[in-house]
């Protein structure tokens, strides 16, 4: 009888513990990370009797949770790919909308500005034309300005927010240390604490949320959590930490650093998966680029308008304003390079030499014993520098292609172990404005004319000259050089230079110029157009000007070359201007004559880059879409093992209270043969 109690006793135990498991189960459905658990039972000893052994009963040999480490790792790996995902669309998303916005893009604006001045060309004395090219130039100007206006905000965002993630990180490695404290010690008995283990994945699951992770498992039940490139974020419970500090190469543009103890490391650049991930592959791949891009184009209209306009003549017959600001004002230059810190007190500034070359790149300028080394970042190649003359330093590839842009070293000059953070074009978009206030200083005459002599007796023609060479290409200082070089041109031209038409059927040029073909030596063909380039050079500048001739002009017939200093209603410059929106000016790529191999127009470099924008947003959607379903399918595959099934946790409650009901059958049993065996000895 008492074997009989102590079987009854026993199966009650395990029917209650299990209806508290059920219970506990049930509890916590809704508890992210929550592993269901049931416990096994196993019999116990048997008692030897005559007739054999006797079972005495059951007991609880274990409670365990349903749980896969690989189904585990798996929803992590996915969680961490997902987030990634998510955070770099959510920030591409907001640029595509930005860029190819028809109230938001830069395009809207460039056709506008060569709308005005196509307006304007066609009446080049009308004053309220001009007018409206100085409003659209202003609103181009800004228009690049408040783009980059909101791309800096969306880069100001990236590292609020990676501060944030990092805290985020920062917390629940700490409650990952903890709580491998915690399951070391509660796993010392030989038996899992299976609420610690749950929420400790749930952790490192929301932990690869923010930031790719790798688990290690220990002999102690204990995880080791590492990041990055296998920097140990969690051993044991010893727990390092990330800080986000502006970066060495360029405040604006925060950094992750490591720390572990008293050391400091810098991570950025390894860091994959998670959120953290996502909006440092966003500002790599995307942003940085696309705010070089977008700076490029602004220099390169900046440039092409203000040398075009100094080639052209005004209303007063003075040489042409710029209409943009100078790209090269000291205080901009100094912008373009930045000082690790640690540096000595050097500061050089870069001056842009030729925008139309220009790439998108930014460059890291390091010195050592030997002096300066520029490696291109875009794709590391390492940079030719030529120092010419002392303290400016030219940058190009190693096929000698010249970067367009220059390098002052100052006072005082750089040492070995300096490092410099060269951005040409990362500022462009901010600093364009708009300068020229008077419309009558717009430049769109010629500076030379043409015209057939008053008594030629021939039908000999000539067109208006066309101004080949530019004035002021060599020169950073584009408005002295431009207004020596147009007066000089003015002197030369004197009350007017004369080409005149001989009886041997070839042209007498004036002194000093020379013609292709040679008009003097019978290169004129009579009757038929004769395309001329003439060249000469006067007061230190070379000049070439293009112009055709035609018809049969007889002997003593004359035309001739002068200044066009009343040239009020010419447009010529003009129609150079609006040329500029089809021309090849940007990201050009030249032969070894200077002759434009490859580039792109205003208006085709800032497609292309809506066009790369568009292209990785609908990636970025197809990631998100395809992230997506392999994160719910990771979740699904882990809750159809882990997660809490109400049906059948409550068919559990039913069966484990049948069993309960049983066993006390079975004490009722043994209490009523006691009562029996007692009543007889009475």
């Amino acid at each position: 009888m008492a074997d009989l109690l102590s079987i009854g006793l026993s199966g009650l135990s395990a029917s209650k513990t299990q209806l508290s498991i059920t219970g506990h189960n049930i509890t916590n459905v809704n508890t992210p990370g929550y592993s269901r658990q049931d416990a096994s039972q196993a019999t116990r000893s048997p008692q030897f009797s005559g007739a054999g052994y006797i079972g005495s009963g059951t007991s609880l040999v274990d409670v365990r949770r349903s749980y896969s480490e690989f189904l585990t790792s798996q929803l992590r790996s996915s969680t961490s790919l997902n987030s990634d995902v998510e955070a770099y669309k959510s920030q591409i998303d907001q640029l595509d909308s930005l860029l190819a916005g028809t109230t938001t893009g830069i395009t809207p604006s460039l056709q506008k500005f060569f709308s005005a001045l196509q307006t304007a060309a066609e009446d080049p004395a009308n004053i309220p034309a001009r007018q409206l090219v100085l409003a659209e130039a202003e609103g181009l100007a800004r228009r690049f300005n408040t783009v980059y206006d909101r791309l800096s905000e969306q880069n100001s965002f990236t590292n609020k927010q990676m501060s944030a993630v990092t805290d985020q990180v920062n917390r629940l490695a700490g409650s990952i240390g903890s709580l491998n404290e915690a399951i070391a010690i509660a796993a010392a008995n030989g038996k899992q604490p299976n609420d610690l283990l749950d929420a400790r994945d749930e952790a490192v699951r929301q932990l690869s949320g923010y930031i790719g992770v790798t688990v290690v498992p220990q002999d102690d039940s204990s995880f080791n959590v590492f990041i990055g490139s296998g920097q140990p974020l969690v051993v044991g419970s010893t727990v390092a930490k990330l800080e986000v500090v502006p970066g060495q190469g360029d405040p604006n543009r925060h950094e992750v650093q490591f720390i572990s103890g008293g050391s400091r490391q810098g991570i950025t650049s390894q860091i994959t998966g998670g959120e953290l991930g996502g909006l440092i592959r966003y500002r790599e791949e995307v942003l940085d680029s696309t705010m070089n891009s977008l700076g490029r184009l602004s220099l390169a209209v900046s440039d092409q308008v203000n040398t075009q306009l100094r080639q052209g003549l005004d209303l007063k017959g003075d040489v042409g304003e710029a209409l943009f600001g100078n790209y090269n004002e000291p205080a901009l230059a100094k912008l373009r390079v930045n000082a690790f810190a640690g540096n000595s007190n050097a500061q050089p500034v870069l001056n842009i030499t030729d925008p139309s070359v220009l790439t998108t790149s930014d460059y890291l300028m390091e010195y050592d014993a030997s002096g300066p080394k520029v490696r291109r970042l875009s794709d590391n190649q390492l940079m030719t520098v030529t120092e010419s003359p002392a303290g400016t330093l030219s940058i190009a590839d190693k096929n000698g292609v010249d970067q367009g842009f220059q390098v002052v070293l100052g006072s005082p000059a750089p040492v070995a172990g300096d490092k410099f953070s060269l951005q040409p074009t990362r500022r462009g978009a901010a600093d364009i404005t708009a300068v020229l206030d008077q419309a009558d200083q717009l430049a769109f005459a010629a500076p030379v004319r043409a015209e057939a002599g008053l008594q030629n007796s021939g039908t000999g023609k000539i067109t208006q000259p066309d101004l080949v060479s530019v004035l002021d290409a060599s020169n950073p200082e584009l408005a002295v050089d431009a207004k020596q070089a147009m007066e000089a041109l003015q002197t030369y031209l004197g009350n007017g230079r004369l080409l005149e038409f001989g009886a041997a059927g070839n042209f007498s040029l004036p002194a000093g110029v020379t013609s292709v073909p040679d008009l003097a030596a019978g290169g004129f063909k009579s009757g038929q157009t004769n395309s001329v380039k003439l060249a000469f050079e006067t007061g230190g500048y070379k000049y070439e000007l293009s112009v055709q001739l035609s018809g049969t002009p007889n002997a003593g017939d004359d035309f001739t070359l002068d200044f066009n200093q009343s040239g009020v209603s010419d447009n010529r410059n003009a129609l150079k201007l609006v040329d500029l929106q089809s021309k090849q000016t940007v990201g050009v790529s030249l032969d070894a004559d200077g002759n434009v191999i490859s580039g792109v127009s205003f208006t085709d470099g800032y497609g292309e880059l809506v066009e790369r924008v568009g292209t990785l947003t609908a990636q970025a959607r197809m990631d998100s879409e395809a992230t997506g379903s392999i994160l719910k399918q990771a979740s699904d595959n882990r809750d159809s093992l882990s997660a809490v099934n109400l049906d059948e946790e409550a068919a559990n409650l039913i069966k484990f209270e049948q069993y309960y009901n049983a066993s006390a059958q079975i004490i009722q049993v043994a209490r009523s043969l006691f009562d029996t065996l007692i009543s007889s000895f009475r």
